[in-house]
Parts: C-alpha cells; sequence; structure tokens
C-alpha cells in the first residue's frame, strides 16, 4: 500500500524523530482519549515493506500491513516509538502525519480489520479503524 509522507519528506529524520511522546504517555495510561489526542496532533511511526525513493519526495514507501494466513484479516501496525517494533518486522519506517493516517485508513478501510499500536508492547492498544476515523475527525 503506497504511503505519502508528512512534511519534511525531503529530509532525513533525525533518531529521536521516530518517537511520539504524546503517544508514548497515551498508550501507557491505555487512554483512548489521549491516544486519540496523540494521533490527531503528532506523528506515527509505521512498519515500511519499501522505503521511499529520496530523490522523489511524493514516494512516501509502501506501508507493510500483516495478513494473516488464517482467516486473511489485515492489521495496520502503528507505534509510538521505531524501537517499539519488533526485529521479525521490515526494517524501514516511515513517520506519518495525522492527514495521512486519516487518508490511509479511509481509503483501506475496507481491507484493514484493525490497527494495533505498539503491539509489541510496552502498552498495547488495539482499535477498529472506524474507531480510529472518528478519534481523527473529533
Amino acid at each position: 500500500m503506497a504511503a505519502k509522507k508528512s512534511k519534511g519528506a525531503g529530509r532525513k529524520p533525525a533518531p529521536e524523530e521516530f518517537r511520539s511522546e504524546a503517544l508514548a504517555q497515551a498508550l501507557e495510561k491505555q487512554d483512548m482519549a489521549a491516544v486519540a489526542l496523540a494521533l490527531r496532533h503528532g506523528t506515527t511511526v509505521v512498519p515500511l515493506l519499501r522505503s521511499g525513493d529520496r530523490d522523489n519526495p511524493l514516494d512516501g514507501g509502501e506501508v507493510w500491513t500483516y495478513r494473516d494466513a488464517t482467516t486473511g484479516d489485515v492489521a495496520l501496525l502503528l507505534f509510538s516509538d521505531a524501537k517499539n517494533k519488533p526485529a521479525n518486522l521490515p526494517p524501514g519506517v516511515g513517520i506519518y502525519s495525522p492527514q495521512w493516517l486519516h487518508g490511509f485508513l479511509t481509503t483501506h478501510r475496507d481491507t484493514i480489520t484493525t490497527v494495533f499500536l505498539d503491539i509489541a508492547g510496552p502498552h498495547p492498544m488495539q482499535a477498529s479503524p472506524d474507531e480510529l476515523l472518528a478519534a481523527l475527525d473529533a
């Protein structure tokens, strides 16, 4: 699934930019209202199957999603910090804006069945695409 990066896509982000402190704190509290606020006003770390072409600012890469081989269900994984991404996922990550997340979920709402936030911890949460879209619209 192709993606479009948030502003600043033409420069290489510093390692500390691969983190959303507000999202990390909201997940620690397991507070869905705070998660919604963090997603509405901050960036999200997303695993990439393919990183974008550095010479093409319109190429944001290809977002990696998980498809359950048994059920066919598709999950989008979001992270508060690139350090929370399990090593067995593709190595690339992207930093995406609330507008990107809203557009991606809207475009793929019929395909994505669930969204996991920090799936491997330290404070995982799960929501449906519709729940996250409602949070982003609030």
